[in-house]
């Protein structure tokens, strides 16, 4: 009896044993294939998943890559598409980070202007989510960070990168970008007036006319420095501002 006690805990045992081995070789088998064969047959996986637009499967092997084979010829341009992927998939801090992460290390590669045009990208559409432009929210009235973010990052392509792929993109968005800067300054500068703070709005006012001229604001800009130099008594001053207002903005 005894012996037979011994047997059938040697057997639940080795039945234990035996479905753990299993369970591990089954694991081996549902490795993802984005982690499987040579720097090479990675990559292309990955690139592949990435131009069918699946970026789940396209990050898992990027990252992989990265991880593994650091110093692959494939890695470089791994991490490029990363960015991508990340943005694409809505992870935008992690777009970023990876994209910071490539400046900082890569400094003279010759893609570097592309790292920040994702980034310049990321920030541009961290702006009015569905509901606000649904119900139609005066995003002049909110800080816009997230938008002098974008215009600092496409500049640097601008400034830095004149043959840059990317720069007509980057240059149309900067567009879009200095009228929602200004129409933003030209805000603090009408809430000062309200406030009675009239040199503060007349300050914000030759702000916008400096930094932001030609944009769309540029008009109430003027108006608003007009009577702000009213309400100082700075009449000649007023003048000389409300002359330039009529010959730029004769109907206003």
């Amino acid at each position: 009896m005894q012996r037979y006690v011994v047997r059938k805990r040697f057997s639940v045992h080795f039945f234990l044993i035996l479905l753990a081995s299993l369970s591990l070789i089954a694991c081996g088998n549902n490795k993802p294939k984005n982690e499987t064969g040579d720097a090479q047959a990675v990559y292309e996986r990955a690139a592949k998943s990435l131009a069918s637009g699946n970026y789940q499967s396209a990050i898992q092997g990027m990252e992989f890559l990265s991880a593994r084979y650091p110093f692959s010829s494939y890695t470089k341009q791994a991490q490029l598409d990363l960015m991508y992927a990340y943005y694409k998939s809505q992870q935008l801090e992690s777009a970023i980070d990876a994209a910071d992460q490539f400046i900082r290390e890569n400094p003279t590669h010759p893609r570097i202007d592309y790292a920040y045009y994702i980034k310049g990208l990321v920030y541009f559409e961290s702006g009015p989510g569905m509901l606000e432009r649904l119900f139609r929210v005066d995003m002049s009235a909110r800080p816009p960070r997230d938008a002098e973010k974008a215009f600092e990052n496409f500049s640097i392509i601008t400034r830095r990168f004149p043959t840059s792929r990317y720069l007509p993109d980057a240059r149309q968005r900067m567009v879009y970008l200095r009228n929602r800067l200004a129409q933003y300054e030209v805000h603090v500068a009408e809430y000062y007036m309200k406030r009675g703070m009239f040199v503060a709005a007349a300050n914000r006012s030759k702000f916008v006319l400096e930094r932001y001229e030609g944009a769309p604001s540029t008009r109430e800009a003027l108006k608003v420095l007009v009577d702000a130099y009213r309400e100082l008594g700075v009449d000649d001053l007023a003048v000389d501002v409300e002359r330039v207002l009529s010959q730029n903005y004769p109907n206003f």
